[in-house]
């Protein structure tokens, strides 16, 4: 007791000590209750719901940010820095589109992994954001998961990124899909055995249909001060759009969402700073079949880190592994 008292007075004797220990309190608290919480899952298509609680544990689970950067630009920025990247060993192939356009696709075929044999091997398509690649650090822990569960990956690097040139003045966008249906041909085409699943990642994620027309000032564009300007002087003239907010208007998940013939699962965070709250289609994921919305509290834009030190392992590569691993696996029993 003696000791205790004398700790006490301590505390009460230095104002610095005593704000710190008030302070330090107030933060834990703060992250306990309005922090860590378990992500709301939006879905009216019960079967879907009964396969990803079924198989997919982490959705019972409560996500806990990084507890010292749980704010969502933090988050956001610090997941690109500090993350770590694994060593992948890429066989590129390139790609001639229709139009004489150039596409790279980084292949690791696992041919070490005797899981499945090679005709067969589940296939996962990695579509990486926005000027992202097949050497984003986010891109490999998933192609780095993939192999561990004995599957093949292929990454979509579009036009004009990773190893691929920019051939054509047409590039790409949110609401494009055609390089993608073309992407998907050749791979089923190169291995229709093998069982196929697309993961993307920001824009990798939200792509949609387009007309091509041009007439572009590049002097213009390249005084663009935000990534609106650059749509509006740029994308939406490659892609015949009458305006930014028609092309904003036709990338949007909300008008997109009752079209969908396969099981699609989404994870989003309300605090996303490119794609808040408001913009998640979460009503339309009730009211739809085959989509299923996973939204935490917290997480920013595709930042989801966890633990105290967050370099290796993350929120969304949990997922990852247990829905790819759920729809390879008992996806022919979707129940």
């Amino acid at each position: 007791m003696d000791h205790l008292r004398q700790v006490v007075e301590r505390v009460l004797d230095s104002p610095q000590l005593t704000m710190t220990i008030c302070f330090a309190g107030l933060y834990a608290t703060y992250y306990m209750f309005y922090v860590v919480r378990k992500p709301y899952l939006a879905c009216g298509d019960e079967k879907l719901r009964k396969f990803i609680t079924s198989h997919c544990p982490v959705v019972q689970e409560n996500y806990w940010p990084t507890w010292w950067c749980f704010e969502s630009r933090v988050l956001t920025v610090l997941r690109a820095v500090i993350q770590s990247k694994p060593k992948v060993n890429y066989v590129g192939e390139k790609l001639i589109t229709p139009d004489s356009g150039e596409i790279v696709l980084d292949w690791v075929e696992n041919d070490d992994n005797s899981k499945f044999p090679k005709d067969r091997r589940p296939t996962v398509l990695l579509m990486p954001g926005l000027t992202g690649s097949s050497g984003e650090n986010y891109i490999l822990h998933m192609v780095h998961d993939a192999s561990e569960m004995g599957y093949r990956s292929v990454v979509f690097n579009n036009r004009g990124t990773g190893a691929s040139t920019l051939r054509t003045p047409r590039t790409y966008c949110a609401a494009n899909t055609e390089d993608t249906e073309f992407v998907i041909n050749h791979i089923k085409d190169k291995y229709p055995e093998a069982p196929l699943m697309g993961v993307g990642v920001s824009l990798g994620g939200n792509l949609a249909l387009f007309e091509n027309h041009l007439g572009i000032d590049t002097a213009h564009v390249l005084r663009s001060e935000s990534i609106k300007d650059f749509d509006e002087r740029f994308t939406t003239k490659i892609f015949g759009y009458e305006s930014v907010d028609h092309y904003y208007t036709d990338a949007s998940l909300h008008t997109k969402v009752h079209r969908l013939a396969r099981p699609v699962l989404c994870l989003s965070a309300s605090d996303d700073p490119f794609a808040p709250h408001h913009s998640i289609p979460v009503k339309e994921a009730e009211e739809n079949e085959n989509i299923a919305i996973v939204v935490t509290s917290h997480g920013g834009h595709i930042g989801f880190m966890e633990g105290t030190f967050p370099r290796d392992k993350n929120y969304m590569y949990r997922w990852f592994k247990q829905y790819v691993s759920a729809v390879f696996e008992h996806g022919n029993k979707k129940a």
